[in-house]
Formats: C-alpha cells, sequence, structure tokens
C-alpha cells in the first residue's frame, strides 16, 4: 500500500506543476528565424557601415548587393511574429510589435519599400551611397526604438 501511495503523491504533484505552466509553450521557431534574419541585415549593415568608414572600397554592385540582402529580410521578416511567440529564446521583440500591429506593419512597409528604392537607385558614388544608405539605416532605427527590447540597458 505505501508504493500505490507514493505513485498517487507523485502523479498529483506532477498534475499540480503542470497546472502551473503556461497553457501553450511558446514557439521558439518563428524568434529563431526573425533573430537569423536580424543577423543577416547586422550583416549587411555592418558591410555598408565599412564602406561609408573606408573601411572597404565602394564599389555600385556591392551596394546594390547590400540593399538587396536587406530588402530580402525585409519581405520575409514579417511573417514571424505569431501571438505565441511573445517571449522565449531570449527575443528583443517588444510587446509593442502585438500591442500595435498597424503601427509595426507601417514600419515594415516602410523598410521594404525604402530597402526596394535604394536596390533599384544602384548609388554611382560614395556620396550617393551615404544618402540612400542613411535613408535605409533611418528604418533600422526607428523599428528598433518602438519596436525592440534592448537588452543591454
Amino acid at each position: 500500500m505505501p508504493q500505490n501511495k507514493l505513485v498517487a503523491t507523485t502523479a498529483a504533484t506532477a498534475i499540480s506543476v503542470a497546472a502551473l505552466l503556461p497553457a501553450h509553450a511558446q514557439n521558439v521557431e518563428p524568434i529563431e528565424t526573425r533573430q537569423d534574419l536580424m543577423e543577416e541585415n547586422g550583416d549587411s549593415a555592418k558591410a555598408g557601415g565599412a564602406i561609408l568608414k573606408g573601411e572597404a572600397p565602394f564599389e555600385t554592385a556591392k551596394a546594390t548587393a547590400i540593399f538587396s540582402e536587406m530588402h530580402d529580410v525585409a519581405m520575409k521578416f514579417g511573417d514571424y511574429f505569431p501571438e505565441d511567440s511573445k517571449t522565449g529564446n531570449d527575443t528583443e521583440a517588444a510587446p509593442a510589435i502585438w500591442e500595435k500591429p498597424d503601427e509595426f506593419q507601417a514600419a515594415l512597409v516602410k523598410f521594404q519599400e525604402d530597402t526596394k528604392a535604394a536596390m533599384d537607385a544602384a548609388p554611382q558614388d560614395i556620396e550617393a551611397f551615404k544618402q540612400t544608405f542613411g535613408m535605409v539605416t533611418q528604418n533600422c532605427k526607428g523599428c528598433h526604438e518602438d519596436f525592440r527590447i534592448d537588452k543591454d540597458k
């Protein structure tokens, strides 16, 4: 009989603990995907920054490739924010993404449009690149300020 009591107590404890857990587990797959996409975008931004600092030569083909890579990310990024991916996996996505979906969508569309325009413009010199790259990275800054949790603060 003591063994049956142990089994019953263990089962009751497991059920009690399970009841304390969230109703559903967080969906980490879209979190990982958007983190990978932002890492790609960051790599493109770093490549552009290297050109601006004179650490890499300006080439129209390279500038166009940078904007093309950023546009590719912009076109995919918005697909990875389901309701069940608000927390977990060390996400930096701010609650404002889900609280203000129209504003988030507008920011995303602006980034898509600006990266497309930059890609199509194919800057022919460093001055044109500086202006276009500045316009595109303003999107990054604005979105990070409004829709990203800065974990470094």
